[in-house]
């Protein structure tokens, strides 16, 4: 049986038609952002991803499309979008590369919903609109060389005296970090209370440098952040962030996108490695004849369905103000991971050639090894549900 090349890919990514799910504007915005993509990303992916650098040509190319803090209002600069419809832009923009989605994942969910959420007016109108168009580019300061998965823990300190705050500490794999030109600083205040801060880059005693030993997200402009006495002025404060709870609600935004962004990468991964099947001949026929290669996609498209249909059913719960922490932990757990399973074998599928950036697989396997451990490890989520679940906290 023969499929033309767009209703062989239609099949692959969509076996169950969700798609026909979507409304007019859903559609029209996926499209949007997959043209562009295809356009102006994955052409030459694997070569940025082999450099290990993240384009800043894509910066303002991204902002006028919209996709950071793409579901604020519109007031701020974003574009006040549906759950679902900023979902569908996460998930084209992980097709390209995670990096890609981490990028405007960590603008818009972390840095500018923390703006948005716990910060004043006056913080909202100064930063968002410049921060929407990818005029100021943010990141989001919480993990430390020795509190990731324990965020309690943190060792960056705020003291507080007559100016204002003297933030002290150290931060690491913060996306964007050495490229930002605001970070949001997560630190304990003289009493213990963790609180957020908008600090400038450019602050005296603030300095970043890029993580440059990665085998993964090399896409990425990761960053170690050092704070040596940085002052910022008491209106730098986000008033309304006092407890570890606020930072954790801004991972909450960041974890929906990458419980979409996820389904990009595999759609991705099982696309390339069913085409490739198809096309590739040993023992005189295409070894997409054959049992063991039928088995292996037709487990990788029931592993992408299963995400497709958790991610809906996710965004829905969202649009109707039924979402919950757990919930979106149990799909960031269960998508991560098995986005890395499918581009594991479509890397296996692939077979020598699967080892090269000259097709995607090895360079989405290598990425989904990172986002199955960020912004929660998959056992860190399994007991985060695991207490919703039953009560109890095994932590």
């Amino acid at each position: 049986m023969e499929f033309t090349e767009s209703a062989f890919t239609e099949k692959i990514e969509d076996f169950y038609h969700v798609s026909n799910l979507w409304t007019d504007e859903e559609r029209d915005v996926q499209h949007m952002v997959r043209q562009f993509v295809d356009e102006h990303v994955k052409p030459y992916a694997g070569q940025w991803w082999q450099q290990g650098e993240f384009p800043p040509s894509l910066i303002p190319e991204l902002g006028r499309l919209g996709v950071f803090g793409a579901h604020l209002p519109e007031v701020y600069g974003g574009s006040n979008v549906s759950p679902l419809v900023y979902g569908l832009m996460m998930q084209e923009l992980e097709r390209g590369d995670s990096g890609l989605r981490s990028f405007a994942s960590v603008q818009g969910a972390l840095a500018m919903y923390a703006i948005y959420r716990y910060g004043t007016e006056e913080q909202r109108r100064k930063y968002l609109p410049a921060m929407a168009l990818g005029e100021m580019i943010g990141c989001f300061g919480l993990t430390e060389p020795d509190a990731g998965s324990d965020p309690s823990s943190m060792r960056t300190r705020a003291h507080q005296d007559r100016e204002g705050y003297v933030i002290s500490g150290a931060k690491r794999w913060i996306t964007n970090g050495h490229i930002a030109d605001v970070a949001i600083v997560w630190a304990k205040d003289d009493t213990g209370t963790v609180r957020g801060f908008i600090v400038p880059t450019q602050s005296q005693g603030f300095s970043s440098r890029p993580i440059k030993t990665k085998a993964s997200m090399r896409m990425s402009a990761t960053s170690e952040l050092y704070l040596d006495a940085v002052r910022v002025g008491k209106e730098m404060i986000l008033p309304q962030a006092q407890g570890l709870g606020a930072p954790l609600s801004c991972l909450t935004q960041a974890r929906y996108g990458i419980v979409w962004g996820t389904i990009g990468a595999a759609m991705d991964a099982l696309v390339e490695c069913a085409r490739y099947a198809s096309s590739r001949t040993a023992f005189e026929h295409p070894i997409a004849s054959k049992q063991l290669v039928q088995e292996r996609i037709v487990d990788m498209q029931t592993r992408l369905l299963n995400m497709q249909l958790m991610a809906r059913q996710l965004g829905i719960l969202y649009q109707s103000d039924q979402l919950s922490y757990s919930q979106v932990s149990m799909a960031k757990r269960h998508n991560a991971r098995a986005a890395l399973e499918i581009a594991r074998m479509a890397r296996e599928l692939l077979g020598g050639n699967g080892i090269s950036t000259d097709y995607t697989a090895i360079r989405h396997m290598a990425n989904l090894e990172t986002v199955d451990t960020y912004e929660g490890t998959y056992e860190i989520h399994t007991l985060i549900v695991g207490r919703d679940l039953l009560g109890y906290s095994a932590f």
